[in-house]
């Protein structure tokens, strides 16, 4: 024991203080400040939840049919609405399809027979009779002229163009278009402009309104020989205006 008090105190050296806060005594270490809360965004109403937003309408908006009509009609209105658009526009090609009737009854219905069959001398020289008086309309410069048509060589009775017989179909033509095909010459396209729908007529065509002086080879072995008279029987089915 002696030793023990006689060796240097160890505890003679300063000690640092520590604080202790006991339970009974002391304030309480201070608090640090609340952090705060993130910012919360204002409640939404269930009107703007409801809401959708609108997309703005440009110019770049087109229309590639007439559908998204009926299509609106029929959501909004009912499938009758619908029904009745698709209604309107079949209503205009049913009204052009009976106003084509119309034409061609009024058509046959104006057209008559000829009782008396006389010349008709006209100054170009060419001579024609009528055999019946067409009820429609007459041709213009560019219509389009669908005829019958009956052509031969009037000294030898060649005959180089007949659609009246067998399965032959009839011939359209423009008027004022040129060159002439199929037997047509400028005889008939002047014959053709005094005439109507419906009518028929045998026309004789001179040497300088037919195929002149060169005659004419139409390419099925018949050969129309130079300064020949022509003669035809010539009906106009169809007159309409020339597609685009």
């Amino acid at each position: 024991m002696a030793t023990f008090f006689g060796s240097p105190p160890i505890f003679s050296l300063p000690l640092p203080r520590t604080h202790h806060i006991s339970s009974s005594t002391g304030t309480p270490p201070p608090t640090p400040p609340p952090v705060p809360p993130p910012q919360s965004q204002p409640p939404v109403s269930n009107e703007a939840k409801q809401q959708k937003p609108i997309k703005p309408v440009t110019s770049s908006t087109k229309v590639e049919s007439t559908d998204w009509i009926a299509t609106s009609l029929t959501r909004r209105f009912g499938l009758g609405a619908g029904l009745a658009w698709v209604g309107f526009l079949a209503f205009g090609v049913i009204s052009e399809q009976i106003k084509t009737r119309l034409e061609v009854s009024q058509q046959e219905a104006n057209t008559r027979n000829v009782e008396k069959v006389e010349e008709v001398l006209l100054p170009n020289g060419i001579r024609y009779y009528e055999l019946k008086v067409g009820g429609g309309a007459s041709p213009r410069p560019g219509d389009l002229v669908v005829i019958d048509i009956m052509g031969k060589v009037e000294n030898n009775g060649e005959v180089f163009v007949n659609t009246f017989e067998g399965e032959k179909k009839a011939l359209a033509l423009v008027m004022g278009s040129r060159p002439y095909s199929k037997g047509v010459c400028e005889g008939i396209e002047y014959v053709l402009k005094t005439m109507r729908a419906g009518g028929k007529r045998k026309v004789i065509v001179p040497p300088q309104l037919g195929f002149g002086e060169n005659g004419a080879d139409l390419g099925t072995g018949v050969q129309i020989p130079p300064f020949a008279t022509l003669e035809y029987i010539v009906e106009v089915d169809k007159v309409s205006i020339a597609p685009a």
